[in-house]
Formats: structure tokens, C-alpha cells, sequence
């Protein structure tokens, strides 16, 4: 190997390992910091000094955190559940079905991802007392499944697109009807696809905050980041810095398990279709 392969590779490793640092940092000190209490907090501190549960165990001990939690993996899970669903069945149509006006429908998806929330928000907040699902989780439910579409949409129809004609012209010929196609045929072909686009789907639904806000006017009915935001209005004198790092670590750390359960179908999904032979 030459030097200059060894400099290239050097400056490779050097940019990757100096963005694994920016982006893991922050969570890295958010941990050395939910384990201080007291005074050192406001120490800078790169190492843990300290192993004092206190913090979590105030966090675990609250009946509404707790309550936040399941409130956000009960809207989250639904939410990808639906989103799967409608995404699988317009991706389906989209794809493979021939009909006048198909990319404009497709390019109109794309363009509703690109709203940002605030600009939505009063119309849908008005949607909502209308259906009467207000300070339910079938409102934050309902605004995220809207908000979700588009992207999964996007993403299944384009894996769709690269998966062969001959295999649904073989489905076809046996006698499969359009749901057994789906079902049977595509499904499992798009395994890796609906494995990336479910868990980045469940990821925006567990860290929304604008709508959860919005949405919901009791301790019961919220979601675990409207709850953390709560907690530094908890005390009258001071921000309990602590209990919220313990709390922001409670909720990350089932993404990042998630993540690397996964992580081989997320990066088969990402990849697929890359290639064309």
C-alpha cells in the first residue's frame, strides 16, 4: 500500500471518527450528567465521577412519566401501523398500476412532506375538536399518520418500482388476486424496505413535540417529549437538570436498541435498489 492510499485512508478514518464523536457526544454527557445531583451538576465532568441512581429513580417513580411513556409507544406503534398499511397499498398502486396522473399524485405526496407542522396547525387543530378526538391519543395518532404518509409512500413506491414484472405476472397467471399479490408476493420482497421506513416512521412519531403539545391538555394523555419539557417547570427555583438527562436517557436508549437490532435490514433497506445490474 502506498503512502498515498495510507494518507487517504488516514483522512477517511479521521472525518468518520470525528463525526461519530459530534454526534455521540451530546448523548455521552447526557448520561455522565443524569448520574450528578446537587452542585455538580455545573461541574464539567468527561469521565463519570459518579454512580447516583437518584435521578432515575425520581423519573421511574412517577406514575405520569411512566403513564408518558406507554402513552408514546401505544401512539407510536399505531401510528406505523396505519402509516404500513396505507403506504403498502398506495405504494402498490403507484408502482404497478397504470393510470392518468400518477406522478403528478406521486410528486403531490412528496410536496405535502415538505410543510413544516406550524403551518398546519391551527387547521388541524380545528380538525380535531370537529372529530372530537382532542386530549386523546387518537389525535396525535391521526396527525402523525398525515405527516408520515408522504415519506413512507415515497420511499415503498420507489422499492416497488425496482422489484421484476415477472414475478407479479407469475402471481397473475396462478391466480393471485391484488391483496394476495401484495401479501404473498411483496410483502416479503420488501421486508428490508418496511423494517427502515416503519422504524424511522416510529422514531418521528416517538420525538414529536409540536402536535403532542398542541394536542393534549392533561398529565395522562401526553407523550414522554412534552413530559421531559414539563419537568423543567417542575421545580419553582431551579431546573432539575439531573432528572431530565435521566429521563432524555430512559427514552433514547429503546431507539438506539432498536437501531441496532435491526440494523441489518435498515441497511439492506437503505441500500436496495442502489445497484442495477
Amino acid at each position: 500500500m502506498t503512502r498515498k492510499n495510507l494518507a487517504k485512508d488516514f483522512g477517511f478514518f479521521l472525518i468518520v471518527a470525528l463525526i461519530v464523536i459530534v454526534s455521540v457526544f451530546p448523548f455521552y454527557y447526557a448520561i455522565i450528567t443524569s448520574f450528578k445531583t446537587g452542585t455538580s451538576l455545573f461541574e464539567v465532568d468527561y469521565f463519570p465521577t459518579s454512580l447516583d441512581l437518584a435521578n432515575y429513580i425520581e423519573v421511574l417513580s412517577s406514575q405520569n412519566f411512566v403513564r408518558s411513556i406507554f402513552n408514546s409507544v401505544l401512539i407510536a406503534s399505531v401510528t406505523v401501523a396505519f402509516a404500513m398499511f396505507l403506504a403498502v397499498t398506495a405504494s402498490y398502486a403507484l408502482a404497478r398500476v397504470r393510470f392518468r396522473g400518477r406522478s403528478t399524485l406521486l410528486l403531490t405526496i412528496l410536496g405535502v412532506s415538505m410543510f413544516p407542522q406550524i403551518a398546519v396547525l391551527a387547521g388541524l387543530f380545528e380538525l380535531i375538536r370537529f372529530m372530537g378526538v382532542f386530549n386523546t391519543p387518537w389525535a396525535m395518532i391521526l396527525s402523525y399518520t398525515i405527516f408520515t404518509l408522504p415519506f413512507t409512500v415515497w420511499v415503498l413506491t420507489t422499492f416497488m418500482r425496482d422489484l421484476p414484472m415477472e414475478i407479479e405476472e407469475a402471481a397473475i397467471v396462478d391466480g393471485a388476486k391484488p391483496w394476495q399479490i401484495i401479501a404473498f408476493v411483496f410483502l416479503p420482497l420488501l421486508w428490508p424496505a418496511l423494517v427502515t421506513t416503519g422504524l424511522l416512521a416510529f422514531i418521528s412519531a416517538w420525538n414529536e413535540f409540536l402536535f403532542a403539545l398542541t394536542f393534549t391538555a392533561s398529565d395522562t394523555q401526553r407523550t414522554v417529549p412534552v413530559a421531559i419539557a414539563m419537568l423543567s417547570g417542575s421545580s419553582e427555583f431551579e431546573t432539575p437538570w439531573g432528572v431530565i438527562m435521566a429521563a432524555s436517557v430512559v427514552v433514547t436508549v429503546p431507539l438506539i436498541l432498536l437501531v441496532l437490532l435491526f440494523q441489518r435490514k435498515i441497511v439492506a433497506g437503505l441500500t436496495a435498489g442502489g445497484v442495477k445490474g
